[in-house]
């Protein structure tokens, strides 16, 4: 009885989320703090690397596959694909290199203007490392005002402390499940996969797919 608004399938909506922004400023800590409640010191992500994370925002169960892509220049080639039907991209500089809050507008925000499917896709900034207060070159101020000239939303976080981490995430998805468009592209997405395990169960079951 209850099952049925989820189509059997333990959630409502599948949402692509995508991190992106240099390497070194925190983007696999984000993630890893985010699915596992702590952080090590990771090594720097080669090419790219998802996880998955089910969480229920707003009474509804959700399921993002978040894909955490490497900063280096030579793995550029591989992010055009990953950015294709994104609902919600995540920012992330260092707020202790200005260098990469430059690179944001001069490098990231030209590639999801670039590569980025989607229209009414969610982007939000995330100041990183927010823990090194003493160590701050970019100021919130700063951080705020590119959010408002890109349309993005604006969070300041440590990964390190976990400080802010699990709201970046919600809120992203808070956002996302505002807009009807990505509604429906994240309910086609459940649909599919149930469609695909029920052609799966049949051709196992039956044996003879083909008759």
């Amino acid at each position: 009885m209850g099952s049925s608004s989820g189509f059997g399938s333990g959630y409502d909506y599948s949402f692509k989320i995508l991190i992106i922004g240099d390497s070194g400023v925190g983007k696999s800590s984000l993630l890893v703090s985010f699915i596992s409640n702590h952080v090590d010191d990771l090594t720097p992500t080669i090419g790219v690397d998802f996880k998955i994370k089910h969480l229920t925002v707003g009474g509804k169960k959700l399921k993002l596959t978040i894909w955490d892509t490497a900063g280096q220049e030579k793995f550029r080639t591989l992010t055009s694909s990953y950015f294709r039907n994104a609902q919600g991209i995540i920012l992330v500089y260092d707020v202790t290199q200005r260098e990469t809050f430059t690179n944001l507008f001069e490098v990231w925000a030209k590639e999801v203007e670039l590569y980025s499917t989607n229209q009414d896709c969610i982007k939000m900034l995330v100041a990183n490392k927010v823990d090194k207060e003493s160590e701050r070159v970019v100021t919130k101020e700063e951080g705020i005002a590119f959010a408002k000239e890109y349309g993005c939303v604006f969070l300041e976080c440590s990964a390190k402390t976990r400080a802010n981490v699990d709201k970046c995430f919600n809120e992203l998805a808070h956002k996302i499940l505002e807009v009807p468009s990505l509604l429906e592209e994240g309910s086609t997405v459940v649909k599919n996969t149930i469609l695909k395990q029920k052609q799966e169960r049949q051709a196992s079951a039956g044996g003879s797919c083909c008759s």
